[in-house]
């Protein structure tokens, strides 16, 4: 048994689709998962935002989240993240502000500063009917600031042909969402190390510049005089790909669907549907040595086996970038004949953790 203290844990879905399921069918299964989460006592359930991705329903946080929270109770739900150069600030600032305000106490806004898609997919965000800039990437921080500013309460005085007005996102905010910066480079790390706002890095899919980056955080971090006390500290946490099986070979065959799924990202293959756990056994036996090599070195920066074996490693991980809070991202495949609707082995991989 570990006797490692244990860190609070928290949840990453990307809504991911199989081949065996349509998109309403990912939407239950990533509901019922929200729902084990909620049951379990895990503290905050985020989804993120990728767009034309054959693999991934998350293209909507904010319709994500509206769904997941009203199936829920007491966990926090929330984006990892909003990328916000896809988005005019008002539109965010305004559907998260409503969020908050069905939801008081219960949102998080995770923001995010790249693209989330292809440049094809990315130009059609920005450039088509109603999109933003090409200054949107340039003016991430002012842009930060502007959605911070018009979710508060008192909004933000803006001045248009000589007149000043008051904006504001919502009329009578009484609580605001909890506001988190992401990335997976120094830049956001440093940015919101200057705004005094809180920070993840995304260690799940970068793998490496973690703790450089949470250093440049903890060590740059100014804090606002006007945040609650708690809120004066850097605050973060590590986001880890997991898979969790009563049996440690299990376990690892559980991986098998999402590790070809990262390679095929990595090494500009096709994308495609999730494969089941039987069809990426086949694909894997065929893979070239060069593509297995990189398939074991993802694999290596992943937290893969039992329920004992999973804790210590989260633990260890946690201590090891000086965190309490550790948002897992259930990587866990799904075996031919599981129904579509369901992603029982991911609900597992909560249960097991839990």
């Amino acid at each position: 048994m570990t006797t490692t203290a244990q860190p609070t844990l928290s949840v990453l879905d990307l809504v991911p689709v199989r081949t065996d399921q349509s998109t309403g069918d990912a939407l239950s299964a990533s509901r019922d998962l929200a729902r084990v989460a909620d049951a379990a006592g895990y503290h905050r359930y985020w989804v993120a935002e990728h767009h034309n991705m054959p693999s991934v329903a998350a293209t909507n946080p904010p319709l994500l989240i509206a769904m997941l929270a009203a199936a829920t109770e007491r966990i926090r739900v929330g984006s990892g993240g909003v990328m916000l150069p896809n988005h005019a600030p008002l539109v965010v600032a305004e559907q998260f502000a409503l969020l908050e305000a069905a939801h008081p106490g219960r949102i998080d806004l995770g923001i995010g500063r790249a693209p989330g898609t292809d440049p094809v997919t990315a130009y059609a965000l920005r450039h088509g009917a109603g999109g933003v800039t090409d200054e949107a990437v340039s003016r991430f921080p002012q842009y930060v600031d502007d959605v911070r500013a018009m979710m508060a309460p008192e909004g933000v005085g803006v001045s248009v042909g000589g007149r000043s007005s008051s904006l504001r996102a919502t009329p009578q905010a009484r609580t605001v969402p909890q506001l988190w910066l992401l990335g997976s480079s120094d830049y956001s790390a440093r940015l919101a190390a200057e705004r005094g706002l809180p920070y993840v890095f995304a260690h799940h899919f970068a793998g490496q510049g973690t703790s450089e980056a949470l250093e440049l955080y903890r060590e740059g971090f100014r804090a606002d005089p006007d945040a609650l006390p708690e809120h004066q500290v850097p605050r973060t946490f590590l986001t880890v790909n997991v898979c969790v099986a009563p049996d440690q070979d299990e376990a690892e065959l559980l991986a098998l669907p999402q590790l070809l799924a990262m390679l095929a990202l990595r090494t500009g293959g096709t994308l495609r549907p999730q494969l089941l756990v039987e069809e990426a056994e086949k694909e894997v036996a065929t893979l070239p040595p060069a593509h297995a090599d990189l398939l074991a070195g993802m694999r290596r920066r992943w937290v893969v086996g039992t329920p004992d074996r999973v804790r210590e490693g989260l633990a260890e991980l946690a201590v090891a970038h000086g965190v309490d809070e550790v948002m897992v991202h259930p990587v866990t495949g799904e075996h031919v004949g599981t129904d579509p609707a369901t992603s029982p082995r991911r609900e597992d991989t909560l249960r097991l953790l839990g």
